[in-house]
């Protein structure tokens, strides 16, 4: 499937899923968010209308997400976005917390890629408006634990780990959410 040069749209760290057909997926070792050079090696500055990064964020330090996010938007067109989704620091629930904690899930044989950091929606905000976003929140819970949601459309990036795709989110309560947030470029 050929994709046009002005509707490029990109997941990170695409793993072995494929919920956005006509995406390019990656993973780390093609597209590293670390690495500005595996970028050029790809795509023009200013190039891209969309990047994905389900559950990816957390895995890097705050300084190490701070540059990610200055790479990213470097390679989107403006009026881009970037659409995040990380474990929720403020979800109110103790063994989801114990499961998303710094140390916690990594591939075992690559200890290095465990949680790094557990965002609220006041710290992964602060990434990307330090990096020159407009930030919108879609999904999180508040300071008190209360789970918001807005509308958010899948064309513009499928987020499974979220209350409209995950099964385990369908039923009165959210069980495991995600804090989601579009990052436009200005």
């Amino acid at each position: 499937m050929t994709v046009a040069q002005d509707e490029l749209k990109v997941v990170i760290g695409a793993g072995e899923y494929n919920n956005n057909p006509g995406w390019i997926h990656t993973q780390e070792s093609e597209l590293d968010l670390l690495n500005k050079e595996t970028w050029n090696h790809r795509f023009k500055p200013n190039s891209l209308k969309s990047i994905l990064a389900e559950h990816v964020w957390e895995h890097l330090t705050l300084e190490e997400g701070i540059t990610a996010a200055k790479i990213c938007y470097d390679f989107l067109k403006p009026g881009g976005h970037i659409r995040i989704a990380v474990p929720d620091a403020f979800f109110p629930d103790e063994s989801y917390q114990d499961f998303v904690k710094v140390g916690g899930p990594g591939p075992k044989d690559h200890p290095a890629a465990s949680h790094k950091i557990v965002y609220n929606y006041h710290t992964l905000s602060e990434v990307f408006k330090t990096s020159g976003f407009k930030v919108v929140l879609l999904e999180y819970c508040d300071d008190k634990g209360t789970f918001h949601h807005h509308e958010w459309l899948a064309e513009d990036g499928v987020i499974f780990r979220s209350k409209k795709y995950d099964p385990r989110n369908q039923g009165e309560q959210i069980v495991c959410p995600s804090l989601m947030i579009d990052a436009i470029k200005k």
